[in-house]
């Protein structure tokens, strides 16, 4: 368990499916946009092979700090190293392969790092996407920035040739996307 400003964070079903496909590729690299306080990273990086790396962007200081701390307090922080700043920068220098990557940034920013995420990930290697339903919004046509973004997302990674991709309704609805070619 992983304590945010007094609120503790229980595990779910959600956040233990992301462990459970991160094991089966038997990652050696993970790649996270959107470490918000280290709950998920602190699962994928539970989730890797020997020696493996789990490399994760968070936008705000304030938030990596937390973040930090939840990785010594779970013992995970040798695996992780972790970067501070806008994923869509970051990623420009960040080299792949990947085996996973797992996209949960600012929604707005989704059809931003769609292509570099799929150009870092290894053939065979899965990209998984947070809140890809938006409540349900991205269906009713609702106009706001944030539901455009994922919709875009959504529809070039549904047509993507490079990928297969599906969505799993999983709480607020999660992409599973898996490289078949370059």
């Amino acid at each position: 368990m992983i304590i945010c400003q007094g609120v503790p964070r229980f595990h779910d079903v959600g956040r233990d499916s992301r462990l459970r496909w991160s094991g089966r590729r038997a990652a050696k690299r993970i790649l996270e946009l959107g470490t918000a306080i280290g709950y998920s990273g602190t699962w994928l990086a539970r989730a890797l092979a020997d020696g493996g790396e789990l490399i994760t962007v968070e936008h705000s200081t304030d938030t990596a700090a937390i973040a930090r701390r939840n990785f010594e307090k779970t013992g995970v922080a040798p695996k992780v190293t972790l970067l501070v700043g806008h994923a869509q920068t970051l990623l420009r220098d960040l080299k792949g392969p990947f085996d996973l990557i797992f996209n949960d940034i600012d929604k707005a920013g989704y059809p931003e790092v769609l292509d570099p995420c799929i150009e870092r990930l290894r053939v065979g290697g899965l990209l998984l996407t947070d809140n890809v339903l938006w409540k349900g919004d991205v269906a009713r046509r609702d106009k706001s920035q944030e539901t455009a973004a994922i919709r875009t997302y959504n529809e070039r990674l549904a047509k993507d040739p490079r990928m297969i991709a599906s969505i799993v309704p999983l709480r607020d609805g999660v992409s599973i996307a898996l490289k078949v070619r370059e």
